[in-house]
């Protein structure tokens, strides 16, 4: 969680490393899913910091705005440092779902609540493919690779599998 200018310039830098780039700063044309996460960055600081309502708004609107522009629904202090979202488009994040420090998401991905009320939570350097569904009250552990058009909807809690299908198996 983001609740020093410190811990900003961390998150910040661990997601530029996280999406493998060498500029400082995005390019004004282009670069869409980095400064999405520069703004849900920001987002994140500015509601977790007493003091600032003005900016707290205004960061929460530019997120609420870019959310909607993308296709890319990820709620404030969902994920740790690393996050990537490789592509924009389809990106639903429930707010109750968590992940931890360098998860990489592709399109198409929806993390959400299952029939059961409850919501999945996603270990440090989970790997999620274009069009995968997890739901539940699941857990996936550490390092697990979750393929394209899987649907998760049972934990995983061995680290470092690569997980596939409908419903969802680990593979070798």
């Amino acid at each position: 969680m983001i609740r020093t200018k410190e811990d900003l310039k961390e998150y910040l830098a661990a997601d530029r490393q996280a999406m493998n780039v060498k500029r400082k700063h995005p390019r004004i044309f282009g670069d869409e899913a980095w400064k999405y996460e520069v703004i849900l960055r920001k987002c994140e600081y500015y509601m977790n910091v007493k003091g600032h309502p003005i900016l707290k708004r205004y960061y929460y609107a530019r997120h609420h705005f870019r959310s909607v522009k993308l296709g890319i629904l990820i709620p404030p202090n969902s994920f740790g440092k690393g996050l990537r979202v490789v592509h924009c488009g389809g990106v639903v994040v429930n707010p109750d779902a968590g992940g931890g420090e360098n998860c990489t998401i592709h399109q198409g991905v929806t993390i959400g609540r299952g029939s059961d009320g409850l919501v999945p939570k996603l270990g440090d350097g989970v790997w999620v493919g274009a069009g995968a569904k997890i739901f539940g009250g699941i857990e996936i552990a550490n390092g697990c690779k979750i393929g394209a058009n899987a649907v998760v909807n049972r934990s995983f809690t061995e680290p470092g599998k690569t997980i596939v299908g409908v419903p969802a198996r680990v593979v070798k």
